[in-house]
């Protein structure tokens, strides 16, 4: 790290200093965005006239096509900026989808990594006035959403800008670092840390040139709720400070992203941001927010079919509130103004179980219940939430939750009618639901209860089971996890054979149990074997590569969970650990688990006869 880097840390932070007073304010700035809950991004820009492809190449993220194609400033104004004019946008029937989808707060990109900025910028003036549409949509935007109650909030690329000489990224036009040629990088691997020299010229030339005005400019002339930075990593600590201070001493009431300013992967802002288009979410402590988009493109795709169903995202919800977060779901507009009609359906489709369900994910805290056999819970008040993924069999069981439950109901019931419901034992309550229960990914069950919630820490386990590595009960601390996308929500950077990921489960049934690991090697060359630890056996298995990263491999084992007294009140860890590592070693995603063998006289139900709860 730099001197300056170090310096910079020291005096924002030193008892006194600007950031520790301003981190007394973080929990009154985050309170209307703790209740909100539900937010929509929006990434549009001059490069959705190409639609991610361009002259048969098509660019992945849509929005970077120009870093992709390599095209210089006076290619890229030709070609989009000349050209763009969205003549069916219509910001009220934009945040009237937003609204009607449950989303309480939306942000824009007013300058994303082109260096075009959508709305007239004096400061620095490559903007939307160059256009032959003209107009100022982030001001229609922020009107519209005023109008509707919707929360407003700009997002603005501080640190990687492809139109600016002196600012990290474009290194086919300039000789800048943070380019995809990695020019000036070494064993450190960042351009400012190997040549310090260069950071003075981003300094001055377009922090202070450019970035720092423009998001001034910003506040001043749109007072958003909220802003929103990414790539740091692009910019010394020092200077993302710089900034993070400009804008503190401009609004110190406007929330802030943790993606600004992290040191040490800690946020200096105000809340934490997940990877990119995560599909599933380890327990981040804090406040903390996930950017879904409906395909694999932040920006309009024309050639991303792979958009997700509706589904996908009502359940994303549940698993986000669960673990305390917030949703941003992104949305890409095409290049007349409008979203696609795909993604009006998913946003639709949301809006019509939010309606119903909505009181079960807004303003609701992190459970503190494990992960359940039937989905996941949300926390208000008094009321648990079940988000019920698998039915089952005509009921659920509630594990680990201490308190007596006062009545169950459907969220969707406006009568309230209460749902049957059976204490199992000092754990588990088994709640029966209708047999014309419709088909639906995420059925809402509300649990009543008085009290501050009691729970157990270990893991009901059903019948069949997904014990994920993210839910596991500890995890090595020197461990890494994924980052959450599809097929990367493992567990890795095994060094040693003493790091353990370990579930604590309490088996609903006694019996054997098929446990079926699964994980993954980067190459086929690994080598080395790991245990599973389970009830005093110790099963030992040689690592199998598998056939790519993407792949898992799975072994399989029977394990006895046997025990004495009433099921669901005996515990049992089920331990992975390295026993032989030659290099690199495996990425851990989970273990599934059916009962296989019930044991004699395991199943049986116990306390309370079937009731209906309190009146």
């Amino acid at each position: 790290m730099l001197k300056r880097d170090t310096d910079a840390i020291n005096q924002a932070m030193a008892p006194g200093g600007w950031m520790q007073q301003d981190f007394h304010n973080t929990a009154a700035r985050l309170e209307w965005w703790n209740e909100a809950t539900f937010g929509c991004f929006v990434h549009w820009g001059v490069y959705a006239i190409a639609g991610g492809e361009w002259n048969g190449r098509q660019s992945g993220y849509a929005e970077h096509l120009q870093r992709v194609m390599c095209f210089t400033k006076a290619e890229y104004t030709e070609l989009f900026v000349n050209n763009f004019n969205p003549v069916n946008f219509d910001a009220d029937e934009w945040i009237a989808a937003v609204k009607a989808a449950g989303m309480r707060y939306f942000v824009i990109t007013a300058k994303h990594h082109d260096g075009f900025a959508m709305n007239p910028s004096d400061v620095y003036p490559y903007d939307i006035r160059m256009t032959p549409f003209g107009r100022d949509p982030i001001e229609e935007l922020r009107v519209a959403c005023k109008k509707e109650g919707i929360r407003f909030g700009i997002y603005y690329s501080h640190a990687f800008d492809w139109e600016h000489p002196d600012a990290p990224g474009n290194d086919w036009e300039f000789k800048n670092g943070g380019g995809d040629k990695r020019l000036f990088e070494g064993p450190n691997g960042l351009w400012f840390n190997e040549h310090p020299e260069l950071v003075e010229k981003t300094a001055r030339g377009y922090v202070d040139g450019k970035s720092i005005p423009q998001i001034l400019e910003l506040i001043e002339n749109y007072q958003p709720d909220l802003l929103w930075f990414d790539t740091a990593h692009k910019l010394p600590i020092s200077e993302n400070l710089r900034i993070l201070r400009a804008i503190r001493q401009a609004d110190p009431n406007v929330v802030v992203n943790g993606r600004l300013a992290p040191v040490d992967g800690i946020p200096t802002a105000d809340y934490i941001n997940t990877a990119d288009r995560a599909a599933e979410f380890f327990s981040e402590p804090g406040a903390w927010e996930t950017i879904p988009t409906t395909n694999e493109s932040y920006g309009y795709s024309k050639v991303d079919k792979s958009h997700k169903p509706p589904e996908h995202f009502i359940r994303l919800l549940a698993k986000a509130a669960a673990r305390g977060g917030r949703v941003l779901m992104n949305v890409g507009p095409t290049a007349l103004g409008e979203i696609d009609g795909v993604d009006l359906d998913i946003l639709k489709t949301i809006g019509e179980w939010m309606q119903v369900n909505g009181e079960s994910i807004y303003s609701t805290q992190r459970s503190p219940l494990c992960t359940q056999p039937f989905g996941e819970t949300t926390l208000k008040g008094n009321k648990l939430y079940l988000h019920v993924f698998e039915p089952g069999s005509g009921s659920i069981t509630l594990g680990g939750m201490l308190n007596h439950v006062k009545k169950a109901y459907l969220l969707a019931d406006p009568a309230k009618t209460p749902l049957p419901i059976q204490r199992l034992n000092t754990f588990d309550t088994e709640i029966a639901l209708p047999s014309d229960l419709p088909e639906s990914c995420n059925t809402v069950v509300v649990v009543e209860f008085e009290g501050e919630l009691l729970h157990d820490k270990s893991r009901l386990l059903a019948r069949q089971n997904y014990l994920r590595a993210f839910d596991a009960s500890h995890i090595s601390p020197a461990l890494s996890h994924g980052d959450g996308k599809f097929g990367r929500d493992h567990i890795s950077n095994f060094t040693h054979t003493e790091q353990t990921v370990i579930w604590n489960v309490r088996p609903a049934v006694f019996g054997q149990y098929k446990l079926n690991l699964r994980y993954s090697t980067r190459t086929k060359e690994i080598t080395g074997a790991y245990s599973i630890y389970v009830n005093g056996q110790q099963h030992v298995r040689q690592i199998t590569s598998s056939p790519s990263p993407e792949e898992y491999t799975t072994h399989d084992f029977i394990v006895e969970l046997n025990g004495e007294g009433l099921p669901g009140t005996a515990t049992f860890d089920i331990v992975f650990r390295p026993v032989d590592i030659t290099g690199e070693f495996v990425h851990l995603y989970g273990v599934e688990m059916e009962l296989v063998q019930e044991q004699q006289g395991s199943a049986g139900k116990e306390i309370d006869d079937t009731d209906t709860g309190d009146a």
